[in-house]
């Protein structure tokens, strides 16, 4: 998903859509098929967003595309909370300092991180970083929080970090002790962990307000911490070539992608639901064979095969109650 959605929104980590899915007592239960296609369209679409972000470079300056992607979402979101945020504001502004630290984390930091690794890096490898949010998230909530990690997850974790480093190296890992790891690369690191301790503080801070109206918030608070980003410039306008990749960054990666996630943890559970994040490396792997020209290696395909063998593991716990699982949005 990259600097997409940068958007997600948006969207975007972990433990977000587990505070969510409390809000999704009205999704009908009827359509069991949506538990297993809802979140693989949400996959989908983060992955279509690591393309966009690598597609943005030279087309859209970082700090101009997160700006206007999150103006735009705003825009979108305003006509449905907009009333009811304005009317709960003297309550959520008491929450001002948290608000706007998971703004500059979640939706600033994350987000433009990611749009300036896509300069040195490719979307395949964008899309196989991504696919450490899990990991991440998990070491942040055993190191901040003191969550506990099942051992399967580890090793899951474990095994998917092991095609990343395939992956990175081109199929030598002897070269990332060489210079073989790009700037790019680490931006998108700094960019997941970010994103992952968004999730974290997420979870810790209690507030009494409705998450769509907390994400709205973050939103507005995002837009303020990046209108200097975006002054500093350089300016890009608005044109015909760039629009397209500020509305897919701005609508489906911001706003439908966390629905669709959240559908997904109410039908098959929120660990189940977050280990689909693993099947970003395959999927942007072909989008950007198909769309950037960008060429595939066997290094690639034994890097996502090795990340699926990740994910297959995962699928081997039980089922675990969703209120103590974790989950990521991108």
């Amino acid at each position: 998903m990259g600097g997409d959605l940068g958007r997600y929104r948006h969207v975007f980590v972990e433990d977000f859509s587990m505070s969510m899915s409390s809000q999704t007592s009205h999704i009908p239960s009827d359509a069991a098929w949506m538990g297993a296609l809802a979140p693989l369209a949400t996959v989908v679409i983060w992955s279509g967003n690591a393309v966009v972000t690598k597609a943005a470079d030279g087309v859209i300056a970082p700090g101009s595309i997160a700006f206007y992607r999150w103006i735009l979402a705003l825009v979108v979101l305003g006509p449905f909370l907009g009333p009811a945020v304005w009317r709960s504001r003297v309550v959520a502004l008491r929450y001002w300092k948290q608000l706007a630290t998971l703004g500059a984390l979640g939706m600033v930091a994350y987000q433009t991180l990611a749009y300036f690794a896509a300069a040195t890096t490719t979307a395949v490898n964008i899309g196989v970083i991504l696919a450490l949010m899990p990991l991440c998230s998990s070491l942040l909530g055993t190191l901040l929080a003191g969550d506990r990690v099942t051992p399967t997850r580890m090793i899951a974790a474990v095994v998917s970090l092991s095609g990343l480093v395939y992956l990175i190296s081109q199929g030598h890992p002897a070269r990332l002790l060489s210079g073989g790891f790009h700037i790019g690369d680490g931006l998108m690191l700094a960019a997941v962990f970010a994103n992952a301790l968004y999730g974290i503080l997420l979870t810790r801070w209690t507030m009494p307000i409705p998450i769509w109206h907390q994400l709205f918030w973050q939103m507005v608070f995002s837009v303020i911490l990046l209108v200097p980003i975006w002054l500093s410039g350089p300016i890009s306008p608005i044109t015909a070539a760039n629009m397209p990749l500020i509305l897919y960054a701005a609508i489906p990666a911001s706003l439908v992608a966390p629905l669709c996630w959240m559908v997904g943890i109410r039908k098959i559970g929120a660990a189940k639901t977050a280990l689909l994040i693993n099947f970003l490396p395959l999927f942007v792997a072909l989008l950007a064979w198909g769309v950037l020209g960008e060429e595939l290696h066997i290094y690639h395909l034994v890097g996502s095969v090795v990340t699926l063998i990740g994910v297959s593991l995962g699928l081997r716990e039980p089922p675990v109650n969703p209120r103590n699982a974790r989950s990521v949005v991108k």
